[in-house]
């Protein structure tokens, strides 16, 4: 990632969740690290296929061994507090039981695979990033 995608992708995902704490710190040439605030969230990947960039920002959230645990109320709570973003909303999918949604408002932001190792639930959260998403970020650097 250079320095203008690395502030698109800033600004991009500042705008997303509302939130000016967040940024984007370049690790290695494909991958930069998400922060709110001081507190790590997850990792960006780059990647292009036919000279279409795309990026995917992934996070896991363990939700532990409980099983009176619900996902979606649970999962709602953590992104809320972890982006400081009351909008936030997980969902069920249709058709889908290894899985759910998450939304800002209307938004759709992702999918977050559910994973169950050793009686430990946790949930795979990913974000794609589109180069079209970030066109709109060029006018703001």
């Amino acid at each position: 990632m250079d320095v203008t995608e690395v502030r698109q992708l800033d600004a991009y995902l500042k705008k997303l969740f509302g939130n000016t704490k967040l940024r984007v710190v370049p690790q290695k040439k494909d991958v930069a690290t998400i922060f709110v605030g001081d507190d790590e969230v997850g990792e960006l990947t780059a990647d292009e296929d036919e000279g279409e960039r795309s990026f995917n920002v992934r996070m896991v959230i363990q939700l532990g061994k409980d099983p009176s645990i619900q996902p979606v109320p649970a999962l709602t709570a953590y992104l809320r507090a972890r982006f400081e973003n009351e909008k936030i909303r997980v969902t069920t999918r249709p058709k889908k039981t290894d899985s759910l949604e998450a939304y800002i408002g209307d938004e759709f932001l992702g999918v977050l695979f559910a994973e169950d190792e050793k009686g430990r639930r946790s949930y795979i959260f990913e974000l794609p990033i589109l180069d079209i998403d970030l066109v709109d970020q060029a006018n703001l650097i």
